[in-house]
């Protein structure tokens, strides 16, 4: 133990000491030590930081338990509602008005660091790794107490990550409360949402979706936007993801029994949320 210990017994402190002033908001000195399944290695290190001053806690189990514990989050039988909707139709305000009215609220793009489409990834921090995404993923789960979970109608893939399969299932047989918002009000969304970027940026989302837009709407769009028309560019694109989406709800089971479709006037969150808590599900 001290041949392996020895050397690098000041490293480990300095490493301890790094993370909390990278990660805590507080002055707290609280650390959690773990290994692969909770031996030695990590016992040995815990007592190392106790002996500095740190309050220490091992995981029982290591972290192979954590991620059993982790993957059992996504087979409980949740009581979910989601909100739908082409895009630019405000989904997420809806979901941080809930939030602010005591709703329980899971918001997966904000776990995954991505908004979903092409351009999901403009002006957000690094998505995190598929084991991290599930891991935030059943903290978030295991913190809510409510019976109703809220959530934003996803594809299964947001970005680079996936929605864990049975967690999934349960979404796609959930209530679907879609907002339905005049095209012409959601295009001004999101050219207020996205217009604010590089143009680089904005092409390079754009060609990674050529493809499916296909070669004419693709050059349009990218003449448009190299030409300061940054309305017009969006228009191809939210008329490709509109498409994209109704194609992707056709797809669903039960989709009557499920679907309830949602006038509105435009993006008024207020009255927009007041109209999902007033329909029955």
């Amino acid at each position: 133990g001290l041949d392996y210990f020895g050397g690098k017994m000041r490293k480990m402190v300095e490493e301890a000491e790094t993370i909390i002033r990278n990660h805590n908001k507080n002055t707290s000195q609280t650390v959690i030590v773990h290994c692969w399944r909770g031996g030695m290695r990590s016992a040995g290190v815990a007592w190392l930081l106790d002996l500095y001053g740190f309050k220490v806690y091992t995981l029982a189990g290591g972290y192979k338990a954590y991620r059993n514990w982790t993957l059992e989050q996504f087979t409980k039988p949740y009581s979910m509602k989601l909100i739908g909707g082409y895009t630019g139709s405000g989904k997420t305000l809806v979901l941080y008005e809930l939030k602010k009215q005591g709703h329980a609220v899971i918001d997966l793009e904000a776990i995954a660091r991505h908004k979903g489409s092409a351009f999901g990834a403009l002006g957000l921090p690094a998505q995190p790794t598929q084991e991290m995404f599930e891991n935030l993923l059943a903290l978030e789960l295991d913190n809510t107490q409510q019976n109703t979970l809220w959530a934003e109608d996803e594809s299964q893939r947001i970005g680079l990550v996936n929605i864990p399969h049975p967690f999934w299932n349960t979404m796609r047989a959930a209530p679907l409360y879609f907002l339905e918002i005049p095209f012409e009000e959601r295009l001004d969304y999101i050219v207020k949402d996205y217009g604010q970027f590089d143009k680089a940026q904005l092409v390079n989302a754009i060609m990674r979706i050529q493809k499916r837009l296909g070669g004419l709407d693709t050059k349009n769009a990218i003449n448009y936007l190299l030409e300061y028309n940054v309305k017009e560019c969006f228009r191809i694109l939210l008329c490709y993801y509109d498409k994209y989406y109704t194609k992707s709800l056709q797809q669903r089971d039960n989709l009557t029994t499920l679907l309830h479709t949602l006038s509105c006037d435009g993006i008024d969150t207020a009255t927009n949320t007041h109209k999902i808590l007033n329909t029955p599900s």
